[in-house]
C-alpha cells in the first residue's frame, strides 16, 4: 500500500503490534535517544513519544528498527522496485518480456513527481526551530540533531526537481556558535550530490537554496540514503517505493514537499562556515567539531499535527544497519552488472561500513597458467575504489572462489580462506595519502588517510593456527595472547604514544619472532591492541577495533618486512597496531544516570513494561 502521511505508517504499524506509543514525559536531552537504543538492542518497536518536554509535537524512532519491519512497510512495492533496477542494468529484458515488464514501467511513468498546484501548503503552519523536538542524543554531542533529514537541492544550471538532488546528510540545530533560530549546520562528506550543487553556486556568486524535508511517507527517507544510478530521481524514486508521488510546490522559491511533517528551508552562501559537531556517529565514535556549510534559516514549516522522526546512530549495528539491509534487498546485483567480473562484495556494518569491504571477484584472465595467483581479482579492486562511496573503504579484502560456495557475509569462514592463501610477500597492495570516510579519524587528517587492498587466490598455503603458539607467550613489551580466530592472534601492549615510539616497539617485537618463523607458520594476522581480552570476545569486537583505529600506512607492520622494487612485504605475519591513538575520537558511551531515569518505562506499569 502507499502512504501519504508518517502518520498514516505509524498506525498500520500500530494495528500489526509493531508500534509502541509512550504517554509518560520525556525528555529529549539523552533520554529519548537512551530508550531508543535499549528498544533498538532488544530487537523492539517502533516508538510513538506522545509527551515531550519542551515541544508539542510528536516524535517517532525505530521506525526501520528490522528489516521484517521495513519490508512489511515497503511489502507492495518491493518487488517492482527489484524490477526496475533490474532493468537499468539489463535494458534488453524489457525486449524479450515486455509483458512482464509493463507493470514495473508503468510503475515508474506514473511515479514522476507532481507538482501542487497550491502557492502554499493548507496544513501548513510556520514555527520556529526552538519549537521543534530538540533532541541531543549523546552525552558529549554540539548540540540538537536531526538524523533523519532529506535535504534537497538543485543544479543552478539545471533548475527544477528532476535534476534536483535528495541526500540524507546530518544538520545541527542547535549549540556551538549558531544563532537560535537564525542559523544551523549542515554537514555533508565526500562523494555527495549536494556538493557538486554547492561548488556550481559558489561558482557563480550564488547561495544555494536548502530545503530539509522531515517525516512524510517512509519511502522519502529510504529514497534520501539509496545509492542510485547515476541518471535516476530521488523523488522519483521515493514516488514507486511509496506508490505514491512526490508531490511539491514552491514557497519563496524553495521547493517544498507537501506530504512532509517538517520543512526547513535556507540558503548556503559561499566559504560561510562554521564549526558543527560534536556528534556521536555510526563508527562509534564521535566525529568532532569542524568546519562545515553555514546554512541561514529562511522559514520553518510544520503541519498541524506534525510528527518529527528520529534515529541514533552509535557503533554498529544500529537503525542505520537495517536501513543498509533493506538496500542491499532492494539493489540485489546492480554492484555486480556495473563492475564486470565483481560477484559479491560486502560492506562490513560492525567495522562501521566503509573501513571494511569483504569483495568475491572473478580470475578468468589466464585459464592456461598452472599457478593461480592475484590478477583480474586486483583489476576489479581498482574498479570497487573508484566507484561511488566504495571508494570511502580503507581496508578491501579480495578473493576468489571458483567453487561459488564462499559468501562474503559468513565473516569466519572468508577470513579463513583468505588467510589460508595469502601469499604475504606479494598480496598485499597500499594507496597512501588518499581519501578515506570523513567520519573515521584513524586518518591523517579529516578525509585523509589510506588504503590497503589484501587480494589473496590460489591453492591453500598454511594450516590455520587454532591455538597461541608459544612464542607469543612471555614477549617483552606485549603480553596476553589470545586467539580470535583461526590464523588470528590478539596481543596487548603498553598504551599508544607516537608513532616514533611505535617504530620501536615493533622493532622489537620483529627481533623477537623473526626467529621463530617456523612456529608462526599458521598466523598470519596478528592485531595488536589495548585490551586483548575485549578483541577476542566476539567477531564483532574484533572487526570494530581492528579496522576503525589503524591506518594501513602508518599501521600495518610485518614481521620480516621489506621492499623489493617498492612494492612492501614481509615474511611472517602481518601485523596492525589497532591500538587507541591520541589523534583518534573518543568512543560513544550512554551516560549511565540517563538510562538508570529512564529504567521506570521498562518495569511494571510503564509503557515499555516487557520490551527487554
Amino acid at each position: 500500500m502507499g502512504y501519504s502521511t508518517l502518520e498514516e505508517s505509524l498506525k498500520d504499524l500500530e494495528s500489526k503490534g509493531q508500534l509502541i506509543r509512550i504517554k509518560e514525559l520525556v525528555d529529549p536531552y539523552l533520554e529519548m535517544s537512551a530508550i531508543h537504543l535499549r528498544v533498538y538492542a532488544a530487537g523492539g518497536p517502533a516508538l510513538l513519544f506522545e509527551n515531550v518536554k519542551g515541544s508539542k509535537f510528536r516524535v517517532a524512532s525505530n521506525i526501520f528498527g528490522t528489516l521484517d519491519r521495513s519490508k512489511f512497510i515497503f511489502r507492495d512495492t518491493l518487488p517492482l522496485v527489484q524490477q526496475l533496477i533490474e532493468l537499468k542494468n539489463d535494458p534488453l529484458k524489457a525486449v524479450k518480456n515486455p509483458i512482464k515488464n509493463l507493470r514495473a514501467g508503468w510503475a515508474a511513468l506514473k511515479s514522476l513527481p507532481l507538482k501542487n498546484p497550491l502557492k502554499k501548503p493548507a496544513l501548513f503552519q510556520e514555527i520556529k526551530i526552538e519549537d521543534i523536538p530538540l533532541i541531543h542524543h549523546w552525552p558529549m554531542d554540539g548540540g540538537a540533531f536531526v538524523t533523519l533529514p532529506q535535504v534537497y537541492t538543485e543544479d543552478v544550471d539545471q533548475p527544477g526537481i528532476m535534476k534536483a538532488n535528495l541526500g540524507m546528510y546530518r544538520i545541527q540545530l542547535t549549540g556551538n556558535d549558531y544563532v537560535l533560530n537564525e542559523e544551523i549546520g549542515l554537514h555533508y562528506q565526500l562523494h555527495r550530490g549536494i556538493g557538486v550543487h554547492q561548488t556550481k553556486a559558489n561558482k557563480k556568486g550564488l547561495p544555494l537554496k536548502v530545503s530539509i524535508f522531515v517525516g512524510g511517507p517512509p519511502a522519502h527517507s529510504v529514497s534520501a540514503v539509496m545509492p542510485l544510478p547515476e541518471g535516476i530521481s530521488e523523488m522519483t524514486f521515493a514516488g514507486v517505493l511509496g506508490n505514491r508521488r512526490f508531490r511539491y510546490t514552491y514557497v519563496d522559491g524553495y521547493c517544498i514537499s507537501t506530504d512532509a511533517d517538517f520543512v526547513i528551508t535556507g540558503e548556503v552562501y559561499p566559504e560561510d562556515n562554521k564549526p558543527e559537531g560534536p556528534f556521536g556517529d555510526h563508527l562509534g565514535y564521535y566525529s568532532l567539531q569542524h568546519d562545515f556549510p553555514l546554512l541561514k534559516v529562511h522559514k520553518v514549516f510544520a503541519k498541524k499535527n506534525a510528527i518529527w522522526p528520529f534515529t541514533v546512530v552509535g557503533r554498529p549495528p544500529q537503525e542505520d544497519t537495517s536501513f543498509g539491509h533493506l538496500i542491499h534487498e532492494m539493489t540485489g546485483t546492480a554492484l555486480q552488472a556495473e563492475i564486470p567480473g565483481l560477484k559479491e562484495v560486502h560492506a562490513v556494518d560492525a567495522a562501521g561500513v566503509h573501513p571494511l569491504l569483504l569483495a568475491i571477484g572473478s580470475e578468468r584472465y589466464t585459464p592456461y597458467a598452472p599457478a593461480k595467483q592475484p590478477s583480474e581479482i586486483l583489476t576489479i579492486a581498482n574498479h570497487v575504489l573508484g566507484t561511488g562511496q566504495l571508494s570511502l573503504a580503507k581496508f578491501l579484502f579480495i578473493t576468489a572462489d571458483d567453487t561459488n560456495q564462499l559468501s562474503t557475509h559468513n565473516i569466519k569462514s572468508y577470513f579463513e580462506y583468505i588467510l589460508q592463501r595469502i601469499d604475504l610477500s606479494r598480496d598485499i597492495h597500499f594507496y597512501t595519502n588518499t581519501t578515506i570516510d570523513t567520519l573515521d579519524y584513524s586518518g591523517t587528517s579529516i578525509n585523509n588517510g589510506s588504503k590497503v587492498v589484501i587480494a589473496a587466490y590460489g591453492e591453500v598455503r598454511r594450516s590455520l593456527a587454532t591455538s597461541v603458539p608459544n612464542c607469543l607467550n612471555n614477549l617483552q613489551g606485549f603480553q596476553n595472547p589470545q586467539l580470535v580466530l583461526p590464523g588470528v592472534m590478539a596481543l596487548q601492549a603498553p598504551a599508544f604514544i607516537n608513532y616514533a615510539e611505535a617504530s620501536i616497539e615493533f622493532t622489537k617485537l620483529d627481533s623477537q619472532l623473526n626467529n621463530n618463523l617456523a612456529s608462526l607458520e599458521g598466523v598470519p594476522l596478528i592485531v595488536i591492541c589495548d585490551d586483548a581480552n575485549f578483541v577476542s570476545e566476539n567477531n564483532n569486537n574484533f572487526l570494530w577495533t581492528t579496522f576503525t583505529r589503524s591506518n594501513p600506512s602508518h599501521d600495518i607492520h610485518g614481521i620480516g618486512a621489506s621492499f623489493v622494487n617498492k612494492h612492501w612485504g614481509c615474511k611472517g605475519p602481518l601485523v596492525i597496531d589497532a591500538r587507541s591513538k591520541p589523534h583518534h575520537a573518543p568512543p560513544v558511551v550512554v551516560d549511565p544516570i540517563t538510562n538508570s531515569k529512564i529504567n521506570y518505562l521498562f518495569e511494571k506499569g510503564g509503557s515499555l513494561y516487557g520490551v527487554e
